[in-house]
């Protein structure tokens, strides 16, 4: 079969037996085989036990017994997501033997779902970062241009689904590892809403701010993948009980009555000059598929120590023992958490929870929100590894407009809406009020179909 295919187009043709499993999950195999070398976007390929999972699909498909639309269809997981039995690492020398005797909940709903787990996805050491640089494993490369970062901490998930790796991901999200990562190699990146999907089984960076959500290709396979995912997790404290939508049926819904509020203040500041001609093209395309577009302010929370206090919270007793065994960036950026005492993290506490009441106001006057997603395109590598201060200014800024919805816990999607006169990919970001990923996914399903960037394909 040809690669890249969607989700939304390979599960009829699974449904009807006109491919099998076992074709696709041995052609994404060849594909890993083929171009992981120069992406580094895998630590833990699983082929035996993928041929395997795509053989009992392939059984239970033929015997009438359809789980629905990821059954069969080859997927990745971002290396610090659990997988009974197999290493995850966190790409991290502290876990590079770590085998995990229970899968994550998310990683048991994708195999009830029938999905075929192809492998375990490179990551930013332990998610904390934004460039994919750092890991025992070795730095992530752009499959648009390999001298080119990933962005992060996904970036390993974000190159395998635009590479067509495998079909989708599974990514983490404290302050935009999933949204960044794609809108830099040009997938759909979709963090769900705070809750929306357990994190039990998840190895956390900051447990207030930590998402878990899908990589793809397409708008519909986010929703499809979603679908999958979404849904309360009585063993996880984070997770909450409220009930999940019919994302995919929401990507039928006319777009023509939203209201868009477009917040120019701080999130338009210093764009690279072709990322701000592709963000306005793209307002004016969805200028003309909604009811309104109307320019709003936002109050942007800055603070980045509640994060830095969990993270230091989450390794404290590693700093202590194995210091060695961490990358030494991340070791200094874990140590930053250290001095962050009781009060202030119980003051920080506080005011994330008046920050993410505070912004309920927004959603009075529009329906969904468009930012950019990154304010400027993916960075040389060669540029960031010859000034290393210049690295996390620069994953600082790539993360600048994705991090304030990690605080509110809003639903937001990045999705293709342009590429620089190099070929780099610039991203879109859409995003709703609590629990609304059904309007996210909406109007980020509408603009899709309205332009053809999500069309656009390297390497294949």
């Amino acid at each position: 079969m040809t690669f890249p295919t969607t989700i939304s187009e390979l599960a009829p043709r699974l449904r009807r037996k006109e491919i099998s499993p076992v074709e696709i999950a041995r052609a994404c195999l060849e594909r890993i085989e083929e171009k992981n070398a120069s992406l580094n976007a895998f630590i833990t390929v699983m082929a035996e036990s993928a041929v395997d999972e795509a053989r009992n699909a392939e059984a239970e498909i033929l015997r009438g017994e359809w789980r629905g639309p990821l059954h069969g269809i080859p997927l990745a997981l971002k290396d610090l997501i659990d997988t009974a039995g197999v290493r995850t690492t966190a790409a991290s020398a502290q876990y590079k033997d770590r085998v995990p005797v229970r899968d994550a909940d998310v990683t048991r709903r994708l195999r009830n779902a029938g999905a075929v787990i192809v492998g375990k996805n490179n990551l930013h050491e332990f998610a904390y970062g934004g460039s994919s640089l750092v890991s025992y494993f070795g730095e992530m490369h752009n499959p648009w241009e390999v001298g080119r970062i990933t962005g992060g901490s996904s970036g390993g998930s974000a190159a395998a689904v635009t590479a067509g790796l495998a079909c989708a991901a599974i990514g983490t999200d404290t302050a935009g590892s999933i949204r960044e990562p794609a809108a830099l190699c040009g997938c759909v990146g979709l963090k769900p809403t705070y809750g929306r999907v357990s994190s039990r089984g998840v190895i956390s960076l900051s447990a207030s701010l930590d998402h878990v959500g899908p990589l793809t290709a397409s708008v519909e396979d986010a929703a499809i993948v979603l679908q999958a995912i979404a849904g309360y997790d009585a063993e996880d404290i984070t997770s909450a009980d409220v009930p999940v939508a019919d994302y995919v049926g929401a990507l039928r819904e006319n777009a023509s009555r939203l209201r868009v509020g477009v917040p120019r203040e701080y999130f338009f500041d210093e764009l690279d000059t072709e990322v701000a001609g592709a963000i306005e093209q793209a307002l004016r395309v969805i200028g003309s598929l909604v009811g309104a577009v109307k320019e709003v302010r936002l109050d942007v929370p800055g603070n980045r120590s509640l994060q830095a206090a969990e993270s230091f919270a989450y390794h404290a007793e590693n700093v202590a023992k194995n210091p060695e065994l961490y990358q030494a960036e991340t070791l200094r950026r874990i140590r930053t958490g250290e001095k962050v005492t009781a009060a202030e993290y119980i003051l920080r506490r506080r005011e994330l929870e008046e920050a993410r009441r505070a912004i309920h106001a927004v959603f009075a006057d529009v329906d969904v929100l468009v930012t950019p997603t990154t304010p400027i395109p993916a960075p040389a590598i060669a540029d960031l590894k010859a000034n290393p201060e210049a690295l996390r200014p620069a994953e600082l800024k790539l993360l600048r407009n994705t991090r304030p919805f990690n605080v509110w816990g809003l639903p937001a999607i990045s999705v293709p809406c342009g590429f620089t006169e190099n070929g780099l990919p610039i991203g879109l970001q859409i995003a709703g009020p609590y629990w609304r990923e059904d309007l996210v996914l909406g109007l980020a399903q509408a603009y899709e179909r309205a332009t053809a960037w999500h069309k656009r394909r390297c390497g294949k």
